[in-house]
């Protein structure tokens, strides 16, 4: 089932209103009196509705897989509970939900008792909840609907802009007392800067040495010693300090030239000849492969001291639902499929199959084990100035390529399909400069979805 962009509206702000009545209802019970638990002042939590919305777009095609419906939805109300809390933590610097006291939870974002009860839910969205919600959407008249949900997102983004905005403001005033208050601890731990390079190699030596020996203690003192030397590198004005934003967008630029590579060296190994791979009109760029490492790198960060056993599951569930997400967002947008694995056993719908999720598992362990700290390294020794220039022209650069391959593909399926003839100065634009001898050769496995 196909949904409009004014049905997914109203989706996501009924599941987030639903799921702020099922968890408000569900903490009055254990409280024993009435608790809000919902982010924002109104009555909707909006994990939720991204949740609803994402079971909608990606998960419609399962209707007749129950198993991988339930699995999907899995998933992706992982996905959800750890960005969601990963950002609120990060931006708020306080945790809205914990339950790192409970078995069977990862961070104390989520919960696995919790992640079953969202498969089912997905289910129960797909199969029976979605199709009632699409008719009672269709009984609404269409300007009054528009005017509604126009004025229900208005209140949202109302109740968003000043909760934000409260919680900051309470946050820097906090911050202003702890400051005072850790004057003599602060001073203490930058004289102690000169003494991080010996500490780091002592904790190396004994971490390879007694592997066994309090290991916990030792994975805590390193990720410690890590943090330490960080904020040393940005008082000293290094570019790019660990995860930041600078870092992530120059591991987009470099996976995605990487990622052309590999794979146009892995399609002549395995077919014999050379063909582009590029997900860009201009350049060998290939956007999912830079999307992923970008993906991997916030998502894994924090984690990347851990077993390669540890990212290898990871790698594999996130490259799994990231690569399907990638084949469902083509098709949608796009009308185009830019890969099928139908004719490889394991398969789920053509999009993704078992043997190459353990792929993007296996890649996963590369890159934060090996490209990664050899990446992060060269980036940290461009000088800075220079540094924040080149990030943002490559990303201008990047999202003007972007926009163009999008329009060009779009007006490429349009030919296939409708053979409409150009409307307006931008598709006379495409239909010379990018007609479909030049798209073939682009993406020569594209495949038009009517």
């Amino acid at each position: 089932m196909e949904y409009s962009f004014y049905q997914l509206a109203w989706v996501f702000i009924i599941y987030s209103f639903l799921g702020w009545v099922l968890s408000t209802i569900v903490a009055a019970f254990r409280a024993k009196k009435f608790v809000d638990i919902g982010f924002l002042f109104g009555p909707y939590c909006p994990a939720y509705g991204f949740g609803g919305l994402l079971f909608a777009v990606f998960l419609s095609d399962l209707h007749n897989e129950i198993f991988f419906l339930f699995l999907g939805g899995v998933v992706l109300s992982f996905i959800v509970g750890i960005t969601t809390g990963f950002l609120l933590e990060r931006i708020f610097h306080h945790k809205w939900w914990d339950f790192s006291k409970k078995k069977f939870q990862f961070e104390g974002y989520v919960i696995l008792p919790l992640m079953i009860l969202c498969g089912l839910g997905a289910v129960l969205c797909v199969l029976f909840l979605n199709p009632l919600l699409s008719e009672g959407i269709s009984l609404i008249p269409s300007a009054l609907g528009k005017i509604i949900i126009t004025v229900i997102y208005a209140v949202f983004a109302v109740d968003l802009l000043a909760t934000v905005t409260s919680v900051l403001t309470l946050q820097h005033r906090l911050n202003k007392i702890e400051i005072l208050e850790n004057i003599s601890e602060n001073l203490e731990k930058a004289s102690d800067i000169l003494g991080k390079g010996l500490a780091g190699w002592t904790l190396r030596h004994f971490t390879r040495a007694y592997p066994n020996l309090e290991a916990k203690k030792l994975l805590a003192a390193r990720q410690e010693h890590e943090q330490q030397v960080e904020e040393a590198k940005e008082k000293a004005g290094v570019f790019a300090v660990g995860c930041s934003f600078y870092k992530l967008a120059c591991l987009f630029f470099l996976g995605s030239f990487i990622g052309d590579i590999v794979e146009t060296i892995f399609c002549y190994i395995t077919m014999g000849y050379l063909m582009s791979r590029s997900s860009v009109v201009y350049g060998p760029f290939s956007v999912v492969w830079g999307f992923a490492c970008v993906l991997l790198t916030a998502i894994l960060y924090q984690y990347r001291n851990r077993s390669d056993s540890y990212i290898f599951v990871f790698g594999t569930l996130l490259g799994g639902t990231y690569e399907y997400v990638c084949s469902v967002l083509s098709e949608l947008v796009f009308g185009t499929v830019f890969w099928t694995y139908k004719h490889i056993p394991f398969n789920l719908g053509g999009r993704i199959n078992l043997l190459f999720c353990f792929f993007w598992g296996i890649a996963a362990v590369v890159w934060l084990k090996v490209l990664y700290p050899f990446l992060s390294d060269l980036i940290e020794k461009i000088p800075k100035k220079i540094g924040k220039i080149l990030t943002w022209v490559m990303l201008i650069f990047m999202i003007f390529n972007m926009l163009l391959s999008a329009f060009a593909l779009m007006r490429y399926s349009e030919r296939n399909t409708v053979q409409t003839p150009p409307g307006n100065q931008l598709e006379v634009f495409l239909d010379d400069h990018f007609p479909d001898s030049r798209m073939e050769k682009i993406y020569p496995k594209a495949i038009i979805v009517k």
